[in-house]
This record gives structure tokens, sequence and C-alpha cells, in this order.
């Protein structure tokens, strides 16, 4: 494998796609280098961007940068390139949570991930109710081999298992909204017109709350001095995918990430909405039941999947040069999530 150098235009293919990635309540926690002379770009964790409440671990971050790099391996195979990813390369340097090398494909490679680039724009969260029509088999199956190819898994329960982990859920979302931190913290994350859109999420791009109560849908505005939500009625039967790994380290959590946004955009190719639901995975009780009864079972996110409008995108960083040759940019849950 030869490594190929990387002209400008490149580099903004490459960085417009990668920021297009969810991060939860869209703190888009990644920093991006390159190397020009041997076109590897480093990814970088933001810790100025965590959420000490909701994500003390930093979990979630590293799902949200590991989407970040899975975009940029589709970036790269649009444009001939084959991405050699390694994770956590310098165990001395714990923010440094990937590098990306892009060299040249052998002669017969194949790059099945060239195929998603279209769906990387297209792809952002509906957090409005979705119609009773059914995802087909065959695309929820597509959508567990794509978790499956990132060396992750994709559970798709039956009715009853649904309203298990939407249960957790709904539990999860009533402990945040009596925490005053954790309210406080994900309201900090709203932004509202003529303020700065550059991260968070906008008050317009929000779903409203769900009269019925069936949907435990994240209540980002309790106390902002905006107009209310309105209330509708979600899906009477919800579809929903629970994604885990078998172990629970900042490779795993990564590789989660990876796997996250190739379902996404799987589901987007096929004109499915997607949302996810993380409360349950910020309580680490809750996060456990999520489980089940299954061993080696990590949870990490749970995605909400079916037919409906879109939700509206939420905003992105530039994707400009930052201090000493990085760039810094732009949910699990926003663009989409």
């Amino acid at each position: 494998m030869q490594t190929r150098k990387v002209d400008a235009a490149t580099v903004r293919t490459l960085l417009a796609a990668a920021v297009a990635a969810p991060s939860i309540h869209n703190t888009q926690p990644w920093r991006f280098g390159l190397d020009p002379d041997t076109g590897v770009i480093k990814v970088r964790l933001d810790r100025a961007r965590r959420l000490p409440r909701a994500d003390p671990r930093l979990r979630a971050q590293h799902l949200s940068v590991g989407a970040a790099v899975f975009n940029l391996r589709v970036a790269a195979e649009h444009l001939g390139w084959d991405p050699v990813v390694v994770l956590c390369p310098v165990p001395q340097d714990p923010d440094l949570l990937a590098t990306v090398r892009l060299t040249t494909p052998a002669a017969d490679a194949r790059l099945p991930l060239r195929d998603l680039y279209e769906e990387v724009q297209r792809r952002h969260t509906s957090r409005m109710p979705f119609t009773g029509r059914p995802v087909p088999e065959p695309i929820a199956y597509e959508m567990i081999s794509s978790a499956r190819t990132e060396g992750a898994h994709l559970e798709v329960p039956d009715i009853i298992g649904t309203r298990r982990l939407l249960r957790l859920t709904q539990a999860a979302e009533a402990r945040n909204a009596a925490d005053p931190a954790r309210a406080d913290e994900g309201r900090s994350w709203i932004t509202v017109p003529g303020g700065d859109g550059s991260y968070g999420i906008p008050v317009t791009a929000l779903g409203a709350r769900d009269a019925s109560g069936r949907m435990p849908v994240r209540d980002f505005t309790g106390g902002l001095p905006v107009p209310g939500l309105p209330a509708l009625r979600f899906e009477r039967h919800a579809q929903v995918g629970l994604l885990w790994t078998a172990y629970d380290w900042r490779e795993d959590w990564l590789r989660a990430g990876q796997a996250l946004e190739r379902v996404l955009l799987t589901a987007t190719r096929h004109g499915v909405r997607t949302s996810v639901l993380h409360q349950a995975m910020e309580w680490p009780d809750l996060r456990a039941a999520m489980a089940g009864e299954k061993r080696r079972c990590r949870p990490q996110a749970l995605i909400r999947f079916g037919y409906g409008t879109d939700g509206g995108h939420t905003p992105r960083a530039d994707a400009g040069p930052g201090p000493d040759g990085e760039a810094g940019f732009g949910d699990c849950g926003s663009r989409g999530s």
C-alpha cells in the first residue's frame, strides 16, 4: 500500500464528511490534524466539549469520535483511497483516539464504503413521530449486518423487548429531569435564534413532546424562555435496535461509534429515519439493565428507526484550520444529532 499526498480540495471533502457525524448533544468533541507528507489524519478528543454529568467516563464522546472516523473512511473510499485506521495508537497520548492513513488501494481492492457517501450529508436525526409502517426485515437485517461488520452487535427485539428497553429509557429520562445539574447541562447546549449556532441543538430542531407518553424523547427545554413545544402522538409500536459490544474499553467505544454511524447511514440509504435514545446509557444501573440476561453485553446506544418526516439539521462548526495545523469541527444524538 502506497501513501498518497493530499491536496486542499481533498482535505475539505474529508473534513466535511467527518464533521457530519452525530455527537452527543451536538458537542462535536473532535479535533483533526493532517500530515500532508504522510497522508495521515490524526483524530483527537476535545475535552473542552465534555459533559461531566451525562458522560463522566467520556464513553459517549468516544462514540461520537468513532462516528467521525467512520465518515472519514467513507469519504476516503469515495475519493479512491484505502483508509487504514489505527485506534488509540499511542497509549501515552490518551486524547489521540485514531490515525487514518490514506493509501493507494490494490488493483483488486474492494471499496464498499464509497456507496454510503451520498448518505453522509442526508443523514440526520428525526425527533418527530414516525408512521406505523414497519421497516421490512431485509432492511433491518442489513442494519444488523452493518453493525457486525464494524465489530459490534445490533439487536432488534420483539414488541415485549422493545417495551422493556423504552421503559428503562423513560426511567432514565425521568431521572435526568429530576436532577437539576443534569438538566442544566442539557439545556446549556440548546441554542436560540440570534445566538452562536456553531454547536449545540437549535430549539427549532427539537422534536415535540409525546402526548401519549410512549416515546421517551429527551426534554432539553424545560425552564428555557422559549415557547413550549407541542405535544404529539408518537408511533404506537416503535422499532428500536440495541447497539452493544462484548467489552467496554476505549477501543470498543470507538468501534461502537463506527458501527453506529454505519447503521445510521445504511438506514438512510433505504429512506429510514433514525434517532438515538441515549438516556439509559448515562446511568450505570439502567445501562446494565438494558443488557437483560445477555452475558458480555455492554450496551452503547439505543437506535429508534422508522418512516416519517425528517427532524431538521443541527449546525456544524466551520471545517477551518485550527492551531498547530489542526481543524476543529462539528450528535448520539444530532445532525440528526
